[in-house]
């Protein structure tokens, strides 16, 4: 899956680019953004992710890798 935007097609809200630090491997995912701010993320959607990894979060979901 991947995205045309940054923006989430359901309500328009704006997807936040965040990076992997550390991954459970049962669809939970240590991420924090550009500034510095870190939560937990469902990766569900993506697969598997490994620290480094660039995704798109909306709502405390990965909707999709990031470039």
């Amino acid at each position: 899956m991947s995205c045309a935007s940054d923006h989430c097609v359901t309500c328009a809200d704006e997807a936040v680019r965040m990076t992997v630090l550390a991954a459970d491997g049962a669809g939970l995912a240590r991420c924090v953004d550009e500034d510095g701010a870190s939560t937990d993320v469902m990766t569900d959607l993506v697969g598997d992710v490994v620290p480094g990894d660039a995704l798109l979060v909306h709502a405390g979901t990965a909707l999709a890798r990031s470039a």
